[in-house]
């Protein structure tokens, strides 16, 4: 089981052209399944007043300016997808030195912010809307932020990813590299499917299929 996890992997993001090349030298042709959509979300303290945010003062600290009004934004890890896509998207190959703070864990990053007023933490939208229970206490201090970008607002809803219009949403996919039928081909097929559709749903992920629904209109209404 070990071996076949070894081979299986969740990504941000797809796979990149020399990734791929890396897999075709080797002669392995990896199955990339899409399943979900995920958003980036922006949090702060609720004693903020104004909940939006301009997406551009966020790349302008990731890329080492300052922003009056806001003390510094944190990231779950430099080295995590929710850092690299900020990186990318900001067009820099690392964070700087100072405005930028990174911990271990996005639960870390959840607390830092709810305990300091003026910082902007960067995690992942199911981090907050499937908190664990150790960390509710500090999700009810914080509130996810609007993102002004290109005359635009939009939150990090299931819906505005759904509809394109959240500028800071990224596709998840199941690479496997198993090469025959096995633990992660059955993973991936049950995560495309109606049954796994509807988990990636309901984990507040926006799924790659939307989960179809039956309606049953009865004339008459049963009595027990």
């Amino acid at each position: 089981m070990a071996n076949d996890s070894a081979r299986v992997a969740i990504l941000a993001r797809n796979l990149t052209k020399e990734e791929l090349n890396v897999f075709k030298s080797r002669k392995i042709s990896p199955r990339i399944t899409k399943f979900a959509s995920d958003g980036i979300a922006l949090i702060a303290h609720k004693s903020r007043q104004d909940t939006i945010i301009s997406l551009q003062h966020i790349i302008d600290i990731v890329r080492g300016k300052q922003i009056p009004g806001i003390k510094g934004v944190v990231f779950d890890n430099p080295n995590s997808s929710t850092a690299q896509y900020m990186m990318q998207l900001a067009g820099v190959k690392g964070l700087p030195e100072s405005g930028v703070f990174s911990f271990n864990t996005n639960e870390e990053t959840v607390r830092y912010v709810a305990e300091n007023e003026g910082m902007i933490g960067v995690v992942g939208l199911n981090w907050v809307y499937n908190s664990r229970d150790a960390i509710k206490p500090d999700v009810e201090k914080i509130h996810i932020l609007g993102i002004s970008h290109n005359g635009t607002t939009s939150t990090a809803s299931q819906n505005d990813i759904a509809e394109g219009k959240y500028p800071l949403a990224r596709d998840l996919f199941v690479v496997n590299c198993q090469g025959f039928s096995g633990l992660g081909m059955g993973f991936a097929s049950f995560v495309a499917g109606e049954t796994g559709q509807r988990i990636v749903l309901k984990s507040g992920l926006v799924p790659a299929k939307t989960p179809t629904r039956k309606i049953l209109i009865r004339k008459d209404i049963e009595k027990k």
